[in-house]
């Protein structure tokens, strides 16, 4: 008989518990068998089972977001109804005297979406919460569209956005106050307390469930009109190629293009409608090498003048252009290229939009995108504002007219939607390549004519993937403890450690290294992978266009390099 100690015998316990609440087939079959090995001493099955039963997957400001198995440190039917009961908890507490909190429920295409979105909200709906299902797979704005629209407590969207296939996720946005923003701390702790009490005193069975609503077409049809109104109504129609990256994003995209004036786009069939499997790309993230191959070659058979790309779930927006200089025929342009392009577009239309008064308002963006952005805003006499990463905190911004993220994420229209929109973003830009087009003028054009008014901005980005989580931790302690004095040869003038919060922005685990000649480095741990991140930005803002990128270019390649040896 193998020896078992107490901690294996604990964690088999728990297990067994965990099993006998799961109300999901395939995951109890699985757990079932991983079980059966840890009991005859499998040491890998033991491995399995500590991994999955020794942690718990954190709830934060980010929702959940991890692999679809059994057990705490999963994405499951029972994990997901813990969320849901201890999110209900937490509306009800706060809800005013006499008052029925609401939630509205959204779900994309992947694997168990609709389950976790449906088990939500019967669980919502039983716990005395007004619970909202949307009508069917919809992108990620309508649900965040939906909360202001419908004026609910609070939003739920199932979805892990670009992950992996076998990921999903649970995405919290609050209503009221918070203007349907995406939960921030102090209130993901206080919902992760209930979420752990739930899971502490209850079982999946004991929680009892109610009847929910499910919302009519109307909710997408407005936020169909509200979103076509981001465009100007087209002169000229550019070619366009899309691809929805097996996601959910064509149907409402193609409304959206419709309603707007545009002619239906060339489609990359073989990515346009949803599948959980994701079977073309290794990632369905169009950053990722690969991911828009596909798109490419349409594009080059269409003769396109524009590739739009949405991410599975519509929240990201990646735009490509052509260029005879890639083996391709086309680039996609980085996310901070997109940025500084509509947020200079959103500038102009708040300038002309001024009266006597002169131009007001916000532009935003993460302390980690381009310090480019700062430079229109100055340009235009409007405000800036350097948020940390991540939407809830960009669609706080006081004023805000325009906010973006190096990770292609775009908020075009704030008074609609306070995240980040893929499909906003994309009406967006075709409008402005339309209005380029019609004046002879190309988005390569309008990249020249940014850089000679503003300055050549030039990002990179490194991203060091580990197995082993402490390793982020041991470089970012040698970093703070032996700060280097210079990177790529180029002197550091300070480093912005902002553990204990830094001006405006609150406690975060980012290094700022502000080197001469404008240049910086943001160093910080990925919220949602195993990785540490290092974003690179050098500005070149005198001399011909060929200097200013010239000089910004070669500042960030001995960044990139330095960097490298710090981090190796």
């Amino acid at each position: 008989m193998p020896q078992t100690n107490d901690r294996d015998a604990m964690r088999v316990a728990l297990a067994e518990a965990w099993l006998a609440q799961d109300p999901d087939q395939e995951t109890r079959d699985e757990l079932a068998e991983l079980l059966d090995g840890a009991r005859r001493g499998d040491a890998e099955a033991s491995a399995e089972l500590a991994d999955r039963f020794d942690h718990r997957l954190a709830f934060g400001t980010a929702g959940l977001r991890g692999a679809i198995a059994a057990g705490p440190n999963r994405m499951n039917r029972v994990l997901v109804s813990q969320a849901a009961a201890g999110l209900a908890a937490f509306l009800v507490e706060r809800a005013a005297p006499g008052a029925t909190p609401s939630v509205v429920i959204g779900y994309d295409g992947r694997k168990n979406s609709a389950v976790f979105a449906r088990d939500s909200a019967e669980i919502m709906a039983g716990a005395g919460v007004r619970a909202i299902l949307l009508p069917r797979l919809l992108p990620t704005p309508v649900l965040a569209f939906a909360v202001r629209h419908l004026d609910t407590s609070a939003g739920v969207m199932v979805t892990a956005s670009h992950n992996p296939p076998n990921d999903n996720g649970y995405k919290v946005y609050l209503g009221d106050r918070d203007e349907g923003s995406q939960i921030v701390a102090p209130v993901d702790a206080e919902i992760a307390a209930r979420i752990e009490r739930v899971a502490a005193t209850t079982t999946v069975p004991e929680l009892p469930r109610g009847e929910f609503e499910t919302a009519d077409e109307s909710v997408v049809d407005e936020y169909v009109r509200r979103t076509a109104l981001v465009a100007t109504a087209p002169s000229v129609q550019p070619r366009v190629v899309y691809t929805a990256m097996h996601g959910v994003g064509w149907e409402t995209t193609a409304r959206v293009i419709a309603e707007a004036g545009f002619e239906p786009p060339a489609l990359v069939e073989e990515q346009i409608s949803p599948d959980p499997d994701f079977p073309t790309v290794a990632f369905p993230n169009p950053e990722e090498p690969g991911a828009m191959d596909l798109s490419f070659a349409r594009a080059r058979e269409a003769g396109a003048d524009l590739v739009i790309a949405n991410d599975p779930d519509a929240d990201r927006l990646a735009i490509a252009i052509p260029d005879e200089t890639t083996p391709e025929g086309f680039r996609r342009l980085t996310g901070n290229e997109v940025g500084l392009l509509l947020g200079w577009q959103a500038a102009r239309r708040v300038s002309d939009r001024s009266g006597d008064s002169g131009p007001t308002g916000t532009l935003a963006c993460s302390i980690v995108s381009s310090p480019g952005l700062q430079a229109v805003a100055r340009a235009y006499d409007l405000e800036f504002s350097a948020t940390l990463t991540g939407f809830k905190w960009i669609s706080r911004a006081p004023g805000l007219v325009f906010g973006f993220e190096e990770a292609l994420g775009y908020l075009v229209n704030p008074e609609t939607v306070r995240d980040k929109d893929g499909i906003s973003a994309a009406v967006a830009f075709l409008s402005l390549a339309a209005e380029l087009q019609a004046s002879g003028r190309t988005v390569a054009d309008h990249l020249d004519e940014f850089v000679m008014r503003f300055g050549c901005f030039a990002s990179a980005q490194i991203s060091l993937r580990v197995t082993d989580l402490s390793r982020i931790g041991e470089i970012m302690g040698r970093l703070r403890d032996a700060p280097p004095a210079s990177v790529g040869g180029i002197r550091v003038e300070r480093i912005e450690d902002l553990a204990d919060g830094f001006g405006a922005l609150p406690p975060s685990d980012v290094l700022r290294i502000v080197l001469e000649g404008g240049a910086r480095v943001m160093v910080r741990p990925s919220g949602t992978e195993p990785k540490l991140k290092v974003y690179i930005d050098a500005v070149g803002d005198t001399g011909t266009l060929a200097e200013r990128r010239t000089s910004a270019s070669a500042a960030v390649a001995a960044l990139e390099a330095g960097m490298q040896e710090l981090t190796g």
